[in-house]
């Protein structure tokens, strides 16, 4: 979460295993919902930084049975960086590892209603396409 806010997408992504797949449940239709592999990583996660800037607080990580499996809750605070609006996400994720310790599939639940408020600017006129990145480069949010 650290490499996350700090924008450091390439590390992040080292944490993965090469076929690792990243899965977003609740996200709108126009983000992709399944990132399978690390250069789709990459390219996914690499407007974050100049998407949001944050930082992950209030991280709990709940035990489980399984030494590969992580459930996790935790607050992500900031600004959406193209409305400088505040950005104030709850989320939880559950992480599967390998006997390595790297990430095999990540499920992230977050709010996508949040993110579409945080980048929707203030007094704007429905007509008007503002599109700001939200994931990988076709993902779009007007």
């Amino acid at each position: 979460m650290r490499l996350t806010a700090a924008g450091r997408v390439e590390e992040w992504v080292e944490l993965f295993t090469p076929d690792a797949v990243l899965e977003f449940p609740f996200a709108p239709d126009w983000v992709s919902r399944r990132v399978e592999r690390r250069d789709a990583l990459v390219a996914h996660m690499s407007h974050f930084p100049e998407t949001f800037a944050v930082e992950f607080v209030d991280l709990v990580f709940h035990e489980t049975a399984d030494p590969g499996l992580v459930v996790a809750e935790f607050r992500s605070t900031g600004t959406a960086v193209p409305t400088g609006k505040l950005y104030e996400q709850t989320c939880v994720s559950i992480v599967r590892t390998d006997g390595n310790g790297l990430i095999t599939h990540y499920l992230d639940y977050w709010n996508p209603l949040v993110a579409i408020e945080a980048l929707t600017p203030r007094d704007v006129p429905a007509e008007s396409d503002l599109s700001v990145a939200l994931g990988a480069e076709e993902n779009r949010v007007s």
